[in-house]
């Protein structure tokens, strides 16, 4: 008997009926200049218009909708370097209730900033030296809280496919789908969806040179870790995939691409000059793998998840500024 899989096209779908009217619906944008520079149709999927800047609110609002009367009394516990943050944040506002969130010192101000906004409380820690995971788990324990992780959950795997069963609705048929990769949550559920409805896409993920953990993994065939990288993609900063997200990523992704700080600030600058929108480096990734041509071979018709723009205004400038 075959193993049945942790999320399924199904879950994607009750997750996008859940999140309906609650998230953004984002839209696609199209520009002649970028298909003209890539040598391909592009369609991009504008997750940086959805709620709190990133596709996180899809997942969070997803899992934490489904906790208990008696859970959300309690409260939400999460980890995150930003955007799962803000989103938990936003969820359990929308829910009545309240959330604490595990962040890294060094998180970018505006994310900081944009979390404790929605009204959350913060415990910080040192990103290189602690364990973000067991001090969000020993939190949870001791306040009785419901621990909505940022990927190694399957209601928030479920509820980040809903972008691209979004951009697929849209758009139609697609040849390949590019999507930026981090922990894993969003390339696993944009590829249960897209593999579901498209059986013959092709699912390309889009990782930081200095954080390249999925690539490795998939190559070896198991998950391997990797040294905290260092690179302006802050929600790109894995050093391991999660367990699972690795194994629907195992089963669903056709490739992983590798993009530099350069590109990625190139993508950036692009997305702000041509097609006039922000994207924070995590965000541009996807997009700079296609203007620096690590895409090959070349679909036809390429869909592309922007997957946050929550960027400064101070560090967007020293950035673009190269």
């Amino acid at each position: 008997m075959p193993d049945t899989p942790p999320v399924t096209l199904q879950d994607v779908h009750d997750a996008a009926a859940r999140i309906k009217g609650v998230a953004h619906r984002t839209p696609v944008l199209r520009s002649r200049t970028l298909d003209e520079l890539v040598g391909a149709e592009v369609f991009l999927k504008c997750e940086n218009l959805q709620r709190v800047g990133a596709f996180k609110f899809r997942g969070a609002y997803n899992a934490a909708s489904r906790l208990s009367a008696a859970q959300l009394a309690k409260g939400i516990a999460a980890y995150s370097s930003g955007n799962h943050a803000q989103a938990v944040a936003l969820a359990a506002r929308e829910l009545g209730t309240t959330a604490v969130i595990v962040m890294p010192e060094d998180t970018p101000r505006a994310k900081r900033e944009a979390t404790a906004g929605y009204g959350a409380e913060i415990v910080t820690y040192d990103r290189y030296t602690g364990d973000r995971v067991a001090i969000g788990e020993a939190l949870a324990a001791e306040r009785g809280l419901a621990l909505i992780p940022p990927y190694e959950h399957p209601h928030v795997i479920a509820g980040q496919g809903t972008a691209a069963l979004e951009l697929i609705e849209e758009v139609g048929e697609l040849d390949a789908l590019v999507v930026p990769v981090g922990g894993g949550g969003l390339i696993a559920g944009s590829a249960t969806a897209a593999k579901g409805l498209l059986p013959g896409i092709r699912v390309v993920g889009v990782e930081p040179e200095a954080g390249d953990d999925t690539r490795r993994s998939l190559a070896a065939g198991h998950r391997v870790s990797i040294p905290v990288p260092r690179t302006i993609a802050d929600g790109q900063a894995a050093d391991i995939p999660g367990e699972l997200t690795f194994s629907v990523n195992q089963r669903l992704v056709d490739d992983i691409s590798l993009v530099g700080d350069e590109q990625i600030g190139d993508a950036m600058r692009f997305a702000f000059e041509r097609l006039k929108t922000v994207l924070e480096p995590s965000g541009a990734s996807g997009l700079a793998a296609l203007l620096a041509h690590r895409v090959a071979p070349l679909p036809r018709r390429i869909g592309v998840v922007l997957s946050g723009g929550n960027v400064g205004a101070e560090r967007f400038a020293e950035i673009v500024a190269g």
